[in-house]
Formats: C-alpha cells, structure tokens, sequence
C-alpha cells in the first residue's frame, strides 16, 4: 500500500536526521524527536464527515465537550510502562516520535478519539475474529485507527480505499473485487480477511513486524531499499528510520500510539462514546439483482442504515444475478428478507430493470399534412405463438397486416408454436407547433393590447397593480405576464363602463365640429393582432368572448386544425 492515507498520522523529521545505530532504541530518541506532526489537509474535512456517519448518529452517544477537557501530561517513565503493559508481541517502544503522536491522540485529537472508540464497538469484533482466524497478533486490530479512522468509504488521494486502506492492484491481489458496482475493499468482514493474508505474508518475507506493518504502508519495494542504504543485512524498522519515505517514519509511530490511546483513554480523561441501542447484524446471501430502494420501501429499512452496513455497494445496487452476495442487516430483519424476497424484487421492478436487448428505433418517412408536419417511427417487436394463434388474430393484436408479418419473418401461411415473429409497427407522431414570436418591441405590445373602441376614456396602467415586492430581481414579471395583466385590467374597465351611468352629451358648434373631422379620422386607424398568452384553465371559447370575437376568427388567424391549446402558447387575436 502507498504513501498518505486518509486519517493517517505522520511524524515530520528533518532531512538531516542521522543514521540510527543498532543501540537501544531509548538511547536514539533525541535523533528520533521532532516537534512537528504532518497532517493531511483533509483531515479536518474528513473528520467532520466521520461524525456525520450514520452509526455515530444514530447508535453512538457523543461528548462533543471532550476536546475541552484539561489536557493529561505524562511522563515518558509513565508512558513506558504503560507500553510495556501491553500484552503484545510487537515491540512498542517509546522515543520521540511515539511520544508525539501519543501527545496528538491524547491532546489534540481527543473527540476522534472518542469518536473511534464508540465506533470499535462495531468493528473491533471483526478484525480480531480475521486475524484470529489468521493467526495474526491482535495489536494489528488498530491499524485501521491510523489507516482510516475506522470510516469504511474512506479513499485517499492516491486512490486506496476502505477501513485498511487496500490500493486497487493490492485488493485484487488478495481477491477483492473492484469495479463499478462493488468495492469489497469498503466490505469490512472480507477486506478484514485480505488484510489479515497481507499482513503474514509481509511478516514471513521479513520476519520483523515493524518492518512488515512499515511494509504495509509504503510497500516491499520502498522497505527493501531502506535496507540496502541502510548497509543490508537483518534490520529492524528504526535502524533503516533515516531511510524511508518521510510518511512511513510516522507510521510505526502512529500505530504504537493508536495501540496506546485505545488501550489507557481512561488514564487521559477521554471517554468512549456510549452506545444509545445495541447493534446486532445477520447476513443473507442475494441471488437475484436487487436495489436498495427497494428494500428500503419494502422493509422500512432507512437507506443510510442500509449504506452503513452494506458500503461495498458503490451504486445501493446488488448485481445478485452475476454471482450471489452477501448483504448485512438488523438481525431481526434478516428473517424477513427472506421471506419478503419476491415482493422485494417486484417492487418498482421497471424502474431499476436492465434491457437485455434493445432494438432501435427507425424513420420510416417524413411528411407534412392537415395537423402539420409528422414523421412515421417505426417500432419493432417479438411476439413467440400460442396455441391456436394464426397470421390474422396476431395481425389483429397488433394492428398491422399478415402480408406485413410474412414480409418480415420471409414466411408462409401456417405457423410453428413457439416460434417467434417480428412485429413491425408505425407511430406516425406530429411535432410540436412553435409558435414564432413576433418580432415586435415591448412597448408596441404593450399598445396593442391597451388598443381599445374607448381609448379616449380608458386607462390600464394604474389597473395592473403589481405589487412592488414582486419585481425583486430574481422575481420580475415576464413580458408576457405584464400583457395578459394589461388584458384583465382592459376587461375590467370595460365593464366598468358599461355599469357607469351615461353623461349628458352637450351640442358641439358646426365650426367645432368641422375642426373635429379631420381629428376624428386620425383617430382611428386599422385595427391591429393582440398577441395574447394562454393561461391555465384558458380555451378558445373563453378567449374569443373576452376579446369579442369568434372562435372561427382566431383559429384562422393562428392556422389552427383543431381546438387544442396549451399553457404559454401565444395567440394571434384578431380585431375588428
């Protein structure tokens, strides 16, 4: 596996460090210590995404407050025996790298520290049940703290994923399968058993289990050739320290001190996070092709819940029809699966099926006639014969000719049961009318609907009454809306004037009325289209009686066949 994981700690040493001699490792920490720890830059991000996790929401009792706690100084004597204490067979020595990161878990990263305890309750149990099986050393169960902090989907930049951190080409190596849909890398019973075969084989090619979990990270390649510029021979992880790929110096590091902070949090103050209801699991093994949704609608199972105990779904899909899988869920729920799994399967089955074979789609022709202009589509299907079916009653069923049916299938009269027909239809579809949009300027608009026999008198502005919290920026009325508003207002007013009493109309003068005549001729000049917008609940009838005119008037106007209208469709209203 290679350099800089989610999660992972590192220690920071100078380019200048010497060269570790074959002393006690307590006579080197000087050389060893650095006061400064590497950090990826996601590791902040990444922890917040970590609390956000399903499990820690909804099984998982937080002390958000922990990072606040008074800080613990131990010791070095201290923090030697504790290390001592550990019933382990891979040396854990103290030295200044140890005691940083140590110092990291205990001060600095206290609430993922938490955070990751209350976690273990769920995982801790299958990496030791893997190793066990494996004949691994148990300490190794604290990888997966430095590797990925115990989140499952965990992925690093330079693309290892999943709670030990498996590159692509290592994960398949052990059997793992990585594709699209499943990522067993993210599964942590499987990738467990791949990291526990991992880890004996880097023990058994160095015999030395800091230089096997150094291996782990940064790979054989890096480990041997610190060993070669180290002089050669046997070594051991802090003889060829100086050596390594700057991030493996910490590594070692940060696993001793992940073992530490897991094993004493009580002695610095930091308390696990308390389980809220226990979690109990069971597997079942998936035959046939199945979504999470569909389970999730079924069974009632929240789909994050789902996610959480299943993260080696990259897509919530289960391809159960290439090869059986196993899918984890609530104990009592496993049962009922099963019992379930057909109406599971059937539900929305359309909706998340897969085509097997797919036949396109082909123009026939293209045309124009009385509703406008069509293409003729042409679909083809397969119907397998029945018991007593003949050319005619399929040809009946879909609709074509039994010469059509022969042509196609190059057959005779008679029929085979069982065989299959191709079945070629035609869809003649119109495309839709666009209507050109006048290419007219706003205010012309505006005038063409404040046209009126009353133009005199009338007047439409001040009835728009658009209220001026509605013409906020990402709120302005479109052209059209300020159109049909001057429309109803130019209705209102007409009947305004014809429920208003009539004025006395006084005798105008001969010289008056002479000067009037050529005014009055100016005055009305030929009457121009309303360009009106259909509105929901509009039809032709009511449109034509608003504006006066008839239903006839405006399908000739607008070349339209027939009575349908749609909403936003522009109209062409004609005036007398």
């Amino acid at each position: 596996m290679k350099a800089l994981y989610k999660y992972l700690l590192v220690a920071a040493l100078g380019a200048s460090a010497p060269l570790v001699s074959a002393q006690s490792v307590r006579d080197v920490s000087d050389a060893l210590k650095t006061p400064d720890i590497i950090v990826p830059q996601s590791f902040e991000t990444d922890t917040k995404a970590m609390l956000e996790d399903w499990y820690l929401k909804n099984y998982i009792i937080l002390d958000y407050e922990v990072d606040g706690k008074p800080q613990d100084q131990v010791s070095d004597e201290v923090l030697m025996d504790r290390l001592s204490k550990i019933p382990s067979i891979i040396e854990m020595p103290l030295n200044g790298p140890v005691r940083n990161m140590i110092n990291f878990y205990a001060n600095r990263k206290r609430q993922l520290v938490e955070n990751m305890l209350g976690l273990s309750i769920y995982y801790m149990p299958i990496f030791e049940e893997a190793l066990e099986r494996h004949g691994m050393p148990n300490e190794l169960r604290f990888l997966p703290v430095i590797e990925s902090a115990l989140v499952p989907t965990a992925v690093s930049r330079a693309g290892a994923a999943g709670l030990w951190q498996f590159m692509p080409q290592t994960g398949r190596g052990e059997g793992l399968e990585i594709n699209s849909l499943i990522d067993q890398r993210r599964d942590p019973y499987l990738s467990s058993d791949a990291a526990a075969r991992y880890l004996k084989k880097l023990y058994e090619a160095y015999d030395d289990w800091s230089l096997a979990i150094a291996a782990y990270n940064c790979g054989p390649g890096n480990v041997n050739k610190a060993i070669r510029r180290a002089g050669g021979g046997k070594k051991d992880f802090w003889q060829i320290y100086p050596f390594l790929p700057k991030e493996t110096r910490g590594y070692v590091p940060a696993f001793i001190a992940a073992n530490y902070i897991m094993t004493y949090h009580k002695d610095h103050s930091i308390s696990p996070a308390l389980a809220k209801k226990p979690i109990v699991v069971d597997t079942v093994h998936v035959t046939r092709r199945v979504h999470f949704a569909q389970i999730s609608d079924v069974m009632g199972i929240p789909m994050a819940e789902l996610r959480a105990l299943n993260p080696q779904f990259r897509k919530d899909v289960i391809p159960g029809d290439i090869k059986p899988y196993s899918l984890v869920l609530p104990s009592l729920q496993a049962l009922a699966y099963i019992a379930n799994e057909d109406s599971i399967v059937n539900h929305n089955a359309k909706q998340y099926a897969r085509r097997g074979y797919v036949e396109p789609a082909t123009t026939a022709s293209v045309g124009r006639d009385a509703k406008g202009e069509y293409y003729d589509e042409e679909t083809i299907e397969y119907h397998t014969v029945r018991r007593g079916e003949n050319l005619k009653s399929i040809a009946k069923k879909y609709g074509v000719t039994t010469a059509q049916i022969r042509k196609y299938n190059k057959i005779g009269k008679s029929l085979k049961r069982g065989s299959k027909l191709k079945i070629v239809t035609v869809v003649r579809r119109y495309k839709p009318v666009e209507q050109a949009e006048p290419e007219e300027s706003t205010d012309s608009k505006i005038k063409e609907i404040e046209h009126d026999e009353s133009a005199d008198t009338t007047t439409v502005a001040p009835a728009m009454a658009i209220p001026t919290d509605s013409l906020a920026a990402d709120s302005v009325p479109d052209i059209n809306d300020v159109t049909n508003a001057f429309a109803d207002a130019h209705d209102e007013n007409i009947d305004k004037e014809e429920e208003a009493p009539k004025q006395e109309v006084k005798p105008v003068k001969a010289e008056q009325k002479q000067q009037a005549a050529p005014k009055k001729a100016a005055e009305t000049p030929k009457p121009q289209n309303v360009i009106y917008t259909v509105r929901r609940g509009d039809n032709l009838s009511k449109i034509a009686k608003r504006y006066g005119v008839t239903v006839a008037a405006i399908k000739r106007a607008n070349n339209m066949g027939g009575d349908n209208i749609h909403q936003g469709q522009k109209l062409k209203i004609p005036q007398k």
